[in-house]
């Protein structure tokens, strides 16, 4: 029996669909579930993560608080602990605990996220993926995307693989005790990116500068602007053009492209 919490989220459902095509038994957690997975837990009601970390094999952690915070994930493994569970797959971000050119640390909360789980006592694998595919969904506004990150490249990945990786991580125990950094096959920028978004829907796509302090006035929480903020301004210096094998070596096939992932999702662009 596995938990994947955030489950109603883009790597969380992946996770679902592909754990249910393989017929493994799973609880999908939420504070709102549907379907014939789902269970409804808060990371902040500790007897509702102890129902739902009963009788459970793995969890898949997942937290994205709207205040930049490892309390939740300090609280799942908790439960889970006392639980008896064996195994926790936890997804970070790359670049977790590196800093910036003024010595900012980046990804601070999932640094310690990342602590508690390897001092958990459980079996457990670390994912760090790079910048979703899908982040240019989040961030289109018409024809346009939104660049938080200048020219600085990433190694763009698809949220299908990241969820395939964790499905292995979960299953498979040759994945304990391992951290991989998750990229796709290429480094790009955004606007390379709105440049393949414009070769493959056949439109021009274009890119809009935004600064972090944006955020704020959006309503962003502080706390999580703040993270957002240096870990824009890391990709800005160069640090993220990083490519790895790890999704091929876990998978056994070369990752996701950018323009295939366009491709699959062209509708959802209009």
């Amino acid at each position: 029996m596995i938990l994947i919490t955030g489950a109603t989220g883009t790597i969380g459902s992946e996770v679902v669909r592909q754990l249910t095509g393989r017929g493994v038994p799973l609880r999908a957690m939420s504070r709102n579930p549907s379907g014939p997975h789902g269970v409804r837990a808060d990371f902040d009601d500790p007897e509702s993560l102890r129902r739902a970390v009963e009788g459970v094999d793995a969890v898949f952690l997942l937290t994205a608080p709207a205040t930049a915070t490892s309390r939740h994930d300090l609280a799942l493994l908790e439960a889970a602990r006392a639980a008896g569970v064996a195994r926790v797959v936890k997804l970070s971000a790359i670049g977790t605990g590196d800093t910036t050119a003024d010595g900012r640390v980046i990804g601070e909360w999932h640094l310690a996220g990342e602590e508690a789980v390897r001092g958990s006592g459980l079996e457990w694998t670390i994912l760090r993926p790079s910048s979703f595919a899908s982040n240019v969904l989040r961030f289109a506004a018409g024809d346009r995307i939104s660049n938080l990150t200048g020219d600085g490249k990433q190694g763009v990945v698809d949220p299908r693989d990241v969820a395939a990786v964790a499905v292995e991580a979960l299953t498979d125990p040759r994945h304990d005790h391992r951290t991989y950094t998750l990229t796709g096959p290429d480094l790009l920028s955004v606007p390379d990116q709105a440049a393949e978004l414009s070769r493959v829907l056949g439109r021009v796509v274009g890119t809009v500068e935004v600064s972090p302090e944006h955020l704020l006035g959006s309503g962003m929480d502080a706390s999580a602007a703040a993270e957002v903020a240096r870990g824009t301004a890391w990709v800005r210096e160069g640090h993220n053009a990083v490519v790895t094998d790890d999704v091929e070596r876990v998978l056994g096939r070369p990752p996701t492209g950018f323009a295939d992932w366009v491709r699959d999702h062209a509708e959802a662009f209009g």
